[in-house]
């Protein structure tokens, strides 16, 4: 069956990450999945929440927003409303709880990384976008971190790595990396997020219409864990070399090219 973008069901979208795409942050990085383009940036600061205080262990904690224009039609600045709504708070939750999953919080010391999630342009898994993007920049703010002297280089907060992709049952059939046109019509769809060792972090599973049986389940699942391994890889492969100067790419192309 075809998809509108031209992919098979069992492919993502063209994944790329941006290290250190603007001048701020410890760690920074575009990711693009496909048309959907989001910005994260991970804060290094030292100290930690009052409830966490005299623990001896760091905190990992996310904010996620949509900008105005990210979407075919401009939405209004949440900040405007007064509160976030219960879409943007989730996702946030999310973000922070899958990070936190491969950071060992001992080793970090009482230390805050914020990881802040900004979409600009979304078409479909914005949050799978993030958390696999987040997971770029938290270690490149590690790296700095150590590099600085606010965290020991013997032992390494980050104990894994972590991505998340989605995937659905559109017409009967399973595909994987929904975008916008497949997630509309998706009969089920799931968050998958996962660590680099291929164990799950959390999944979030709706069936839109029909209830999924147990077989429909675990083909999802499969196809989920084929795609985290893949961007797995593709973090690794992001990760491999030193990060470009700040604001510009390791082969010197503009940042964020035109959409063709």
């Amino acid at each position: 069956m075809s998809r509108s973008d031209g992919r098979g069901a069992t492919e993502l979208r063209p994944v790329r990450f941006h290290r250190n795409w603007i001048d701020q942050g410890e760690g920074n990085c575009v990711v693009e999945f496909g048309r959907t383009r989001v910005l994260c940036i991970a804060s290094f600061s030292p100290g930690v929440p009052r409830w966490r205080r005299a623990s001896g262990r760091g905190w990992v904690t996310a904010e996620y927003a949509m900008l105005p224009r990210s979407t075919d039609s401009r939405s209004g600045r949440e900040s405007i409303k007064g509160r976030p709504g219960g879409r943007t708070q989730e996702i946030s939750r999310l973000i922070g709880r899958a990070l936190r999953a491969v950071v060992d919080d001992a080793a970090l010391g009482e230390n805050t990384v914020h990881l802040d999630c900004d979409v600009l342009q979304a078409d479909g898994g914005t949050r799978t976008a993030a958390i696999t993007g987040a997971y770029v920049a938290l270690v490149d703010a590690v790296a700095w971190a150590v590099r600085e002297g606010h965290v020991s280089a013997k032992a390494t907060p980050l104990i894994g790595s972590v991505s998340a992709v989605s995937v659905g049952l559109i017409k009967g059939e399973p595909r994987l990396d929904l975008h916008y046109d497949d997630d509309v019509v998706a009969d089920t769809d799931m968050n998958v997020v996962m660590t680099g060792d291929g164990d799950y972090v959390e999944v979030q599973g709706t069936a839109e219409g029909k209830p999924f049986d147990r077989p429909l389940l675990d083909s999802l699942l499969d196809l989920a864990a084929l795609g985290c391994s893949q961007l797995s890889a593709a973090q690794q492969r992001a990760l491999a070399g030193p990060a470009p100067s700040r604001g510009r790419l390791i082969d010197g192309t503009p940042a964020l090219p035109a959409l063709g």
